[in-house]
């Protein structure tokens, strides 16, 4: 059995544009643009490239009947947060998705999630599965649950609800407003975006795995600790609704207690610490964070033991 149209039906399927923000990863960026453009949707896919204040340098690929590949330049603030922003507001169709450039999607992404959030009216965006590939590590995320809620992302971060994975649509993003631009260093952007839309309608999951998310071992935040603390208490401050859980609070904190002891300020992370164990004597960031304060590990080596798991701190 298929989900594919009838013939004649594929004019039922709705446009998407995806958007990619690139760094200057030329590349990554033809493997992520070139699986946008082979979507096997039905419907048209128009692919908006977003450079961030550099040159725009056109790709050398193919575009298939019914696809469109666009150039534009990041004209608000530097990063992330900006590129997607300036690419949902060139952006032609009512429907919006992102991909990492160094990520790339499987054909059936865009097909699956399309029509899964015709099935769901009251859903805010869909999401997927994910596998991480990179050197020494090939490992599937998936969820078992139909549905992430506002109460799940306040409790958790949710690793598998990945930036590379969402779909929305305009009125989402009308009704919730655009990447935040003002954290600090764009750390965490995407937590921040995911608590607003989750406030707006729950994220629905199609269980397969359907996008691939490069595990290189690295990170654009790794090591800038400072930064880290203020970007992580600037999410507290604006969110209050995440001191609803203890666990999800220990666990912003715990990361707050880990940044400072790898940016060595000792004394405040044993501060943070008894925070942490206040509101979760479990909280697992502890155990990371205790041999840090006694210089028996670095940060960095914590962050490239944890990456080798396929997760973070």
């Amino acid at each position: 059995m298929t989900d594919r149209p009838a013939a004649g039906a594929a004019s039922a399927y709705p446009p998407v544009t995806v958007v990619v923000a690139t760094r200057d990863r030329p590349g990554l960026l033809e493997r992520a643009v070139r699986a946008v453009l082979d979507q096997d949707h039905p419907g048209p896919v128009e692919c908006v490239v977003v450079y961030d204040h550099t040159d725009i340098r056109p790709l050398d690929l193919p575009v298939p009947a019914n696809r469109t590949l666009r150039y534009v330049t990041n004209h608000h603030s530097r990063g992330l947060p900006g590129g997607r922003n300036t690419g949902v507001e060139v952006a032609s169709h009512e429907l919006i998705a992102f991909c990492d450039d160094d990520d790339f999607w499987l054909p059936a992404k865009l097909r699956r999630q399309v029509r899964l959030l015709a099935e769901r009216p009251d859903a805010a965006a869909a999401s997927c599965g994910i596998r991480l590939e990179g050197p020494g590590i090939a490992k599937e995320r998936r969820l078992a649950a139909a549905e992430v809620t506002l109460a799940d992302f306040v409790a958790d971060r949710v690793m598998e609800v990945h930036s590379s994975t969402l779909l929305i649509r305009r009125s989402t993003w009308d009704a919730v407003g655009p990447v935040d631009e003002e954290l600090p260093g764009g750390y965490g952007e995407d937590y921040e975006w995911l608590l607003r839309i989750a406030a707006h309608g729950p994220v629905v999951i199609v269980p397969e795995v359907l996008v691939v998310v490069d595990w290189h071992g690295g990170s654009f935040f790794f090591g800038r600790w400072a930064m880290i603390v203020e970007a992580t208490r600037y999410l507290l401050d604006k969110h209050p609704e995440l001191a609803a859980s203890r666990t999800g609070l220990a666990r912003l904190h715990g990361q707050i207690a880990f940044a400072l002891a790898s940016g060595r300020r000792r004394r405040e992370a044993i501060r943070e610490l008894g925070r942490v164990l206040r509101l979760n004597p479990r909280e697992k960031r502890v155990l990371v964070t205790v041999p840090v304060v006694l210089g028996l590990l670095s940060g960095e080596q914590v962050l490239r033991l944890a990456q080798r798991t396929g997760r973070g701190v």
